[in-house]
């Protein structure tokens, strides 16, 4: 019988549910200011290095498949990178290397979660991680942050969630610099986290894709910092710090603290085998990158100091709006104003985001697509001009459909 599966009905990201009506508008010869995807490499030219690897990589010939948990030197070189900048001491079969975090993702639903089973996902999350869990039958358990102190990890919060979960929950999943608030976990936070877990017995998964994008005099601290002994998973790639979304290369560190750890990571080989292997080229140019710290920490930077710029100078103009207002970031890429929905004449913010695009054609993201309806996500990337030009836009745009 033709049809499709009932899990089917879950598939989709929030962050490219306008991208039909911002081709049609680019069609008709209109420009579209494109502020929804996170695509540093659109913005700021992937290093110049990682390029020339690539191109002498597939000149040496290495385009067949290679090991399906990634390459042995892409796996050293990323063991290397954890203990020089967290301390963590792990080996090259700790790691798995797959398509992107995304693919992380979608193979540690697919292990961990049967039907009805519970997650906890700090909210507002990056969209995927909600579908993925829901496709393998799994339901959500929310836990918000505390918006009133600058997005802040609340760990009674967490605890008040654990306890709706009645016990049926597997992990808790959020992402460290966070899409999309830009905000940056503490130590404390962290610490207080963790604990929440070891409580609970949760599998923690950090995503940490951004973790070298960090500005405004935060500092970074990785889960595996503090999880000593918790079984976690540490996502990260090449897509963010790395300037290389393209590749489409990202790995899940999973660190040996028992038999749990060493079951779950003999699982996601299984995974990684049936897809055979991640793309053999990019993984061998990105070892290189990674290897390549002289250069790497001179191109990031660069890119970081100017990304400090833009998302600082979009802030400020959102603030100087009747009808949003948004936390300085101070990591990642992304502003998260709050609207001002009882001022504007629009029934949601999805509303809101599809006209702005259908009239004022500025591409941003709903909040209703990170959980955390009556926001909006502006990515900061863009030329600061093109950002003065945006949010003009978009202030002009609600002043039009104020009450």
């Amino acid at each position: 019988m033709l049809g499709l599966s009932q899990r089917s009905r879950f598939a989709g990201n929030a962050i490219e549910d306008g991208d039909e009506v911002a081709e049609k508008i680019a069609r008709s010869g209109k420009e579209v200011i494109s502020l929804n995807r996170g695509d540093p490499a659109a913005y700021f030219k992937t290093p110049g290095d990682i390029i020339r690897y690539s191109i002498n990589v597939l000149k040496e010939g290495k385009t067949g498949y290679s090991y399906p948990g990634g390459v042995l030197e892409l796996r050293e070189a990323i063991a290397t990178r954890q203990k020089r900048l967290y301390g963590l001491e792990i080996g090259p079969d700790e790691i798995v290397v797959t398509q992107g975090v995304s693919e992380s993702i979608l193979f540690l639903n697919s292990m961990l979660i049967n039907p009805r089973d519970r997650a906890v996902v700090l909210r507002p999350y990056y969209p995927l991680y909600v579908p993925a869990l829901q496709m393998e039958g799994g339901v959500p358990v929310y836990a918000d942050y505390d918006e009133s102190s600058g997005f802040r990890v609340d760990p009674d919060r967490l605890r008040k969630a654990l306890y709706g979960a009645r016990g049926k929950a597997r992990y808790i999943i959020f992402s460290n610099p966070s899409n999309p608030l830009g905000t940056v976990m503490s130590r404390k936070e962290l610490s207080e986290l963790a604990e929440v877990a070891k409580d609970n017995d949760l599998l923690i998964m950090s995503d940490e894709i951004y973790d070298e994008i960090i500005y405004n005099g935060a500092r970074f601290t990785s889960m595996s910092e503090v999880a000593k002994g918790i079984p976690a998973v540490i996502l990260g790639g090449a897509s963010k710090s790395f300037d290389a979304p393209g590749l489409r290369i990202g790995y899940a560190i999973i660190p040996d603290c028992g038999r749990y750890s060493r079951e779950l990571l003999a699982k996601l080989m299984d995974y990684a085998k049936m897809r055979l292997c991640a793309n053999t080229p990019a993984q061998y140019a990105f070892a290189k990158a990674v290897n390549d710290k002289a250069q790497h920490a001179k191109d990031t930077v660069k890119m970081v100091r100017e990304i400090a710029k833009r998302a600082n100078l979009a802030t400020d103009l959102v603030n100087q709006s009747k009808y949003m207002k948004a936390a300085r970031p101070s990591g990642a890429f992304y502003v998260f104003p709050r609207l001002n929905m009882d001022a504007l004449k629009f029934k949601s913010d999805t509303e809101l985001v599809r006209k702005l695009l259908e009239e004022e054609h500025v591409y941003v993201t709903d909040g209703s697509g990170f959980g955390a309806p009556g926001h909006i996500r502006i990515v900061s990337l863009a030329p600061q001009e093109t950002l003065r030009v945006a949010v003009r836009k978009i202030d002009k745009f609600l002043s039009r459909y104020s009450k």
